[in-house]
């Protein structure tokens, strides 16, 4: 292979646009096979709960019992390239609570899965660790877990979870922006724990996780990467008691989430600015600024839909900023439209 030449396989050159799918992970093929899945359960969102989008919502009485499930994701790489696994727990409890407390649940009880190709007490007793701080953060109790050792179907490790809360009836989301809401958003703490599949790939194109990192607060690449995800379930109460109609946890898709609350035109005219990660993987992988808004975060986490009378006193009372607000999609007359987002001059 010469220098800046794709090679045999197909990959990006060194100086080529990386995109998700070049790193190895294909959006609409993942949302595809998610659809053949539910379809092939038969599930019904709307048979004995609510149809959110970010939790399964059971109907028991006088109460929803919410589940979440999620994992880490190749983000374990980069913790087993330097041997530091003391995050990922956080990061796996904070993506499966955040789904929560975008569904108006309070979190409350976590079972993890461990599987490993050999067991090893030094990365077991990290892993636990961080389950443990998570568990903290977010105010809920960690009741147990598995651990499993499958040295022909596992290479290293993962790790996921589900997570169970429980809310009253009124108190979830309707999970529905309107036309004329605004939108309130909160500080990411940094890539978190999705698109690292493109992450890595642009990052690694001339470094070594263990390199020094070339922007502040970081000694190497590789711990840049692994700043644990940001947990946001202290924004449950305050959510609820402004109003909040709906909220959107930014994560797998980007901005991309915020369609899930509804065909509408979502303007962000004040998100918050990335961090210097961002704008390292973007150049180290010639990213285009449209890929990066539909894989990550960009600075900006969680965000909320509220009526506009109410949006600054909810973002005062929790470190949160407008960023933005919803209108009527073009060319309808509600729902039936096509939802987007506009942020920064794209177009999403």
């Amino acid at each position: 292979m010469t220098e800046g030449d794709g090679g045999d396989d197909g990959g990006p050159a060194d100086d080529d646009e990386l995109t998700y799918a070049d790193a190895g992970v294909d959006i609409d093929a993942s949302e595809a096979a998610t659809a053949a899945l539910i379809g092939a359960v038969g599930a019904d969102t709307e048979a004995e709960g609510s149809g959110s989008e970010y939790a399964g919502l059971l109907d028991i009485g006088d109460r929803y019992l919410a589940l979440a499930t999620d994992g880490v994701g190749t983000k374990l790489l980069v913790a087993e390239a330097l041997g530091d696994y003391s995050t990922v727990g956080i990061d796996c409890i904070a993506m499966n609570v955040n789904d929560l407390v975008a569904a108006g649940v309070r979190p409350v009880a976590f079972v993890d899965y461990l599987a490993v190709d050999e067991p090893d007490e030094r990365f077991a007793e990290q892993v636990g660790e961080g389950l443990a701080r998570g568990a903290e953060l977010a105010d809920m109790e960690l009741v147990g877990g598995e651990t499993a050792v499958m040295p022909d179907v596992i290479r290293g490790l993962d790790l996921a979870g589900t997570c169970a809360g429980l809310a009253r009836k009124d108190g979830v989301f309707d999970g529905r922006a309107e036309p004329g809401d605004a939108l309130v958003g909160w500080r990411s703490s940094g890539i978190h724990s999705n698109g690292l599949t493109l992450a890595r790939e642009a990052a690694t194109r001339d470094h070594e996780y263990t390199d020094p990192c070339p922007f502040d607060g970081y000694e190497t690449v590789g711990e840049a990467l692994l700043e644990p995800t940001a947990i946001y379930t202290d924004l449950l109460d305050p959510m609820r008691e402004h109003g909040v109609r709906g909220a959107a946890h930014v994560t797998g898709g980007g901005w991309t989430n915020l369609e899930r609350l509804g065909a509408h035109r979502y303007v962000i005219d004040d998100a918050f600015d990335p961090q210097p990660v961002f704008e390292f993987v973007q150049t180290e992988g010639n990213v285009s600024d449209e890929e990066m808004y539909r894989t990550f975060n960009m600075g900006t986490g969680f965000v909320a839909a509220v009526d506009p009378d109410r949006a600054a006193a909810l973002a005062e009372a929790t470190d949160g900023r407008v960023i933005g607000r919803v209108e009527a999609s073009e060319g309808s007359g509600g729902d039936d439209g096509e939802a987007t987002v506009a942020i920064r001059g794209l177009a999403l």
